[in-house]
């Protein structure tokens, strides 16, 4: 089997088998095959595309081009959640011991943030001491007595998805459906659970700019999740403005640990409720998604969903405390009002822009070597769809750094439309795809 006989055949149409597929994955992962052919092939790829049956073997194929985690000694069924990303999303913070309060078991594996904010990693170091670098089998161990546990992605993980994406980044490769439903899928399957929801994100401030790019793109993910054999369905949501009202990482602690306590932002918490009855359902702890929502109420409403967030904190190592006390988590130095210029509603918040605030102050990461400040970030007293008039407070910046502040302050105001027509904030969750 030859290199160049599979660019040639998927340049010309052709449908590449399996075993061609894993001659491609395997000898690139080995370094056999060189990055100029294998550049050719993902330009092939990007202009003919791939069937069904091509995208599931691919995706297994980068899969198995690492380690595959064995989660066979976690009791029950194991369900994951991934999200697309965006600004101000937190949803795992709460969403995990929701539904771990509730009985479902979250064997999560997360990865550090490159933009705006922090990952889901970054966020939880903002409880004093709280590590992901444990073993696999304090991993599992965890998991059997808490109910929930995050590690950090391994370089074992999908190492061929790694070297691909690297390789799409400055090839102009990225966008086709079939190369980034892989790319997500392959590290979902490889982390082992038996069931997946995906929040897949739409709007200014997602990957998916176009509500009809994310629902192929849902879709893609979970035929793909489907046909490997794991229970697999995608909620689209909306990301044309910031999920809640915190952006940057200890301040979305804060917001996640308010929203366990039922007093969070109304969006998130619709958003945690509608993914978490899912997973419920997955997991076989609910028969159906209104039973869910209410366990999940219950869950927030008698407290066990803030304790099991200060359990899983402290099972890896953090200061629980931070749970029921915030105020002892990172804060920053100065915190100062941007004020309504004028009267009016407020018609537009770029999402994007925002999240780019947050990095000016110092809360996300421009380089993979950047240090983050876990202090720093936004908080927006006003979205879409609000009234304000002259001098009211749109946001309050937490900075640490008056130039920086001064700075990310003219640029957030700038990302507030304020017009005189009333607005209706559209809803949260634009549908599910089964």
């Amino acid at each position: 089997m030859r290199m160049y006989d599979l660019i040639m055949k998927k340049r010309n149409g052709g449908v590449l088998s399996k075993e061609e597929i894993d001659f491609m994955i395997g000898g690139y992962t080995k370094g056999e095959i060189p990055d100029y052919q294998m550049s050719a092939m993902m330009m092939a790829v990007y202009f003919v595309g791939m069937n069904e049956e091509e995208t599931l073997h691919l995706t297994m194929a980068m899969a198995e081009s690492g380690e595959l985690l064995d989660l066979s000694g976690i009791h029950g069924i194991k369900v994951d959640k991934h999200s697309t990303g965006g600004v101000g999303d937190k949803t795992s913070l709460a969403l995990g011991p929701m539904a771990a309060a509730c009985g479902v078991k979250i064997a999560k594996m997360s990865g550090r943030g490159l933009g705006h904010t922090g990952g889901t990693i970054d966020k939880l170091e903002s409880f004093e001491g709280f590590s992901t670098d444990i073993s696999t089998d304090t991993f599992i161990q965890n998991v059997n007595d808490t109910g929930i546990a995050i590690m950090g992605q391994t370089k074992e993980l999908a190492p061929a998805d790694k070297l691909l994406y690297a390789l799409r980044d400055v090839t102009a490769t990225v966008d086709n459906m079939s190369l980034i439903a892989s790319s997500i899928m392959s590290k979902k399957l490889a982390a082992g659970a038996d069931a997946i929801v995906l929040d897949v994100k739409t709007g200014s401030g997602a990957f998916m700019k176009k509500e009809a790019d994310a629902f192929s793109l849902a879709k893609e993910m979970v035929r793909i999740g489907q046909n490997a054999g794991r229970n697999t369905l995608a909620v689209v949501s909306d990301m044309d403005q910031p999920l809640g009202r915190a952006v940057g990482n200890a301040l979305e602690v804060k917001e996640a640990i308010e929203t366990l306590k039922g007093q969070g932002p109304e969006d998130f918490t619709e958003l945690c409720l509608t993914l978490g009855s899912l997973m419920l359902c997955s997991a076989g702890c609910a028969r159906t998604k209104e039973e869910g929502r209410e366990m999940l109420k219950k869950v927030i409403a008698d407290g066990s969903a803030l304790d099991k967030l200060a359990e899983f904190v402290k099972a890896q190592g953090g200061n629980e405390e931070m749970v029921y006390d915030p105020s002892l988590l990172p804060a920053a130095r100065f915190v100062e009002p941007l004020c309504a210029p004028r009267a009016g509603y407020i018609e537009k918040l770029v999402c994007d822009e925002v999240g780019i605030c947050s990095l000016i102050l110092g809360g996300g990461r421009e380089t993979k070597e950047s240090a983050i400040d876990l202090s720093v970030g936004i908080i927006l007293e006003k979205k879409v769809g609000d009234h304000v008039k002259k001098g009211d407070v749109l946001a309050t910046l937490h900075a640490n750094d008056r130039e920086k502040l001064k700075e990310a302050g003219k640029r957030l105001l700038l990302a507030y439309q304020i017009g005189d027509r009333e607005i209706k904030e559209g809803p949260v969750i634009v549908g599910i795809v089964k």
